[in-house]
Parts: structure tokens; C-alpha cells; sequence
């Protein structure tokens, strides 16, 4: 009996194949995001204390290893959390505080003497500028903060957020040796060690970003605010803080901050001191990009500078501020679910077992 011809070629069978699987992964990732928006208020509070527990896990795991009761240890790794986050939002805050208005007038002034220099349109008011920045920072700030908890002011919301993220993050680092029992019992049958390998390659992901970034984050700080402090541009402090802060969103931050830290120089010290004020900036992003993040971060998940930006703006347009901030480490862990898949995929098979008995010629 002759087989029918199929009646579409091999080729594009597989394209059609190929086509199906990518509608269908597109249509599970919508389903996703939509429920996470949708539910970013049990969302939120779960993704922090995730990146929380990624970023204290090492420590826990120190005093557990020293035969500290998982519960204590759990209960003083999140009071560290809280000293440690409690202080560093403290200097933060209070640099910004006692430097805000130097740096604020002394953007403005850098906005005038851009006016002045480049000819730019009569009647264009530097204050007229700043209202309008600020209007459009009010709105952005409203869309993406807005709704987090329905009804209620936005401090109560970072509030019961922050609390909630906090106690999440005690359980997760208490109860962390029974992931693996959940992944196994969710898992479908014959599948619960390949669950495991994502699910742990994910967390490692996560936690090699988190380290590496705030390691990063401080080294920057620092650095600027040393070389701000010898220039002697005013503010330097509240500005290294600002560099400490949008360290944690890749390049946009680092631009943001050192634009800000330049135009200051360029307003209270001239184009003398701006220049070098972007000599230093430049420097630290050099010694960032070439130095830091291949020895930090060597044992993280590697993205592209384009895979990167591409998440943080869909994660902008997802959540906001919010969302970029979130999109780097839930990138990171996507691409090392795939490293393990791949890995797994690629692993030869195992060679069979070599025949114990003798062979004819041998009998």
C-alpha cells in the first residue's frame, strides 16, 4: 500500500510547528503578566521578598551552618535587613534632604546657561521647565505607584507592602528546605528533578545578581562621591546617593544619576569642573563595565546590554518604576531556567555499561 504524500513540504511543517509552539509560550506569558497585574498587590510584596531572600540567603545559611535554630536564624537575618535597609534609606534621605535645594537650583541654573549658550528660543524660561518636569514626574509617578492598594494613601501602602515583603521573607528563609518537597509534589510525574534544577538555577540567578548589584552599587557610590567631594561640587553626598539608588536599574540609573551629578558641576563650578565631574563618571562606569561586572558577577546569568534595556522598559510599561527595578532579576531568572533546560538538552546520553563476558574469541 503506497503512503500519501503529505501535503505540505517538510519545511514548512516545521515552521508551522515552530509557529504554534511560539503562539503558544506568547499566550501563556500574556495569561501571566495580565494575572500579575492584575494581583500586584499579593505580587509585589512576593517578588521583594524573594529578591530578599536571594540577597540575605548566604547569611542565614552561615549561622544555620553554625547550629543556630532556623527560626532565630531566620528572625535575625531580617532584623539585619532592617537595620542595614533602615539605615542606608536614612542617609540616603537625609543627604537628599540637606542637599536637595543646592542641587535643584543648581540644575536650574544648568538649564539657564544651556538657554544662554546653545540660542535656544526666545521667551523659554528655565522655570517654566521645571514646572513642566515636575508635572510630568507627578503623573509618571502617579500611573506607576497608583493602585497598589486600593483606597489607601500611598505611605500606608509602601507601608503593608514592606511589612508583608519582610514577614515573606522569613518564611522563605525559614522553610526554604521545603521548596524542594513542593517542587516535587507540583511537579508532573518523571519531571520533579528537572523542576528542581530550574527552580534552583533560577534562585542562583537571582542571588548572584543581587549580591553582585549591591557590591557594585556601593562601589560606585563611593567612587563618585569621593571624586565629587575632590571637585568640590556641591551636594556630592546627596548625588552619591542618587548613584547608590539607580545602580539597581542597569545603565538608565547609572545615566540618570551621573547626568544629574555633571550638570550640577557644570551650574555651581563651570565647564571646567563639569568636564572633569563626567572625566569621573565616565571612569567609574569604565571600571564598572570592564572590571566589576566580570569578576562580581562572573557566576551569574550574562544578558546582552540590549536584552537588558529591553526588559526594563517592558517592565516600565508593565509596572513602573516598580517594574523596572523588578525586570533585571526576573529576566535573570527566565534566561537560567533556559541555561538549564538547554544544559539539560545537550548532556550526552550515558554510555552503556561495558560486557562482562568473555567475548567468542577470548572463550
Amino acid at each position: 500500500m503506497q503512503t500519501p504524500e503529505p501535503l505540505l513540504p517538510d519545511v514548512a511543517r516545521r515552521t508551522a510547528a515552530w509557529c504554534g509552539v511560539v503562539l503558544l509560550v506568547a499566550g501563556v506569558a500574556a495569561v501571566a503578566i495580565w494575572l500579575c497585574v492584575t494581583l500586584k498587590t499579593a505580587v509585589t510584596p512576593i517578588l521583594l521578598a524573594l529578591l530578599g531572600t536571594a540577597l540575605l540567603g548566604p547569611v542565614y545559611r552561615r549561622l544555620t551552618a553554625h547550629g543556630v535554630n532556623r527560626s532565630v536564624a531566620a528572625g535575625f537575618t531580617c532584623a539585619l535587613l532592617v537595620a542595614v535597609v533602615g539605615g542606608a534609606g536614612y542617609i540616603v534621605v537625609t543627604a537628599l534632604v540637606d542637599s536637595g535645594d543646592q542641587i535643584v537650583q543648581s540644575l536650574k541654573d544648568a538649564g539657564q546657561w544651556v538657554i544662554d549658550h546653545f540660542g535656544i528660543a526666545d521667551g523659554t524660561n528655565v522655570d517654566d521647565l521645571t514646572a513642566n518636569a515636575r508635572n510630568l514626574i507627578e503623573k509618571f509617578g502617579a500611573s506607576a505607584a497608583g493602585g497598589v492598594l486600593s483606597g489607601i494613601s500611598l505611605l500606608g501602602s509602601l507601608a503593608a507592602t514592606s511589612v508583608l515583603a519582610l514577614l515573606l521573607t522569613f518564611f522563605f528563609l525559614r522553610d526554604s528546605d521545603r521548596a524542594v518537597n513542593l517542587a516535587h509534589a507540583v511537579a508532573p510525574r518523571g519531571t520533579g528533578d528537572l523542576v528542581e534544577a530550574m527552580g534552583r538555577r533560577a534562585f542562583e540567578a537571582v542571588e548572584g545578581f543581587m549580591r553582585g548589584t549591591t557590591f557594585i552599587a556601593l562601589i560606585d557610590a563611593v567612587c563618585i562621591t569621593v571624586g565629587l567631594l575632590i571637585l568640590g561640587v556641591p551636594g556630592a553626598v546627596g548625588l552619591g546617593a542618587l548613584v547608590l539608588v539607580g545602580a539597581y536599574i542597569p545603565y538608565l540609573g547609572a545615566f540618570l544619576s551621573g547626568t544629574v551629578a555633571v550638570l550640577v558641576a557644570l551650574a555651581d563650578r563651570g565647564l571646567v569642573i563639569a568636564l572633569w565631574a563626567l572625566g569621573v563618571v565616565l571612569a567609574v562606569q569604565v571600571l564598572e563595565g570592564h572590571i566589576l561586572q566580570p569578576m562580581i558577577q562572573s557566576r551569574t546569568v550574562q544578558m546582552h546590554p540590549a536584552t537588558i534595556m529591553i526588559a526594563l522598559t517592558a517592565g516600565a510599561s508593565v509596572a513602573g518604576v516598580l517594574g523596572m527595578l523588578l525586570a533585571v532579576p526576573v529576566c535573570a531568572a527566565v534566561f537560567g531556567i533556559i541555561g538549564e533546560l538547554r544544559k539539560g538538552r545537550t548532556e550526552p546520553p550515558e554510555a552503556p555499561a561495558p560486557d562482562a563476558s568473555p567475548s567468542p574469541s577470548g572463550a
